[in-house]
């Protein structure tokens, strides 16, 4: 798959139609996503595959995932957020 098919199908998968994550991931897979080694890459497609409610969950810092590399990339979507 082509390096521009394989973004626009991340970019679809990224709106998710809740703003909170909206505002969260479309602004992440521009201007982060490309820069990011391949292993956090994999991180930020499986994080996809995730339910809209887990994620606001995580992102809201409600909770936190399970898994070792959902936890590190929201919390790399979250450190581009936050204040220092």
């Amino acid at each position: 798959m082509s390096d521009n098919a394989e973004f626009n199908r991340l970019f679809w998968h990224s709106r998710r139609g809740m703003l909170e994550l909206d505002v969260l991931l479309v602004p992440f897979l521009k201007e982060a996503y490309p820069g990011l080694p391949d292993e956090d890459k994999q991180c930020y497609q499986k994080l996809l595959t995730c339910e809209d409610t887990d994620m606001f969950e995580w992102f809201m810092q409600r909770s936190k995932p399970e898994d070792p590399d959902l936890r590190r990339i929201v919390e790399i979507i979250l450190a581009r957020v936050q204040p220092d």
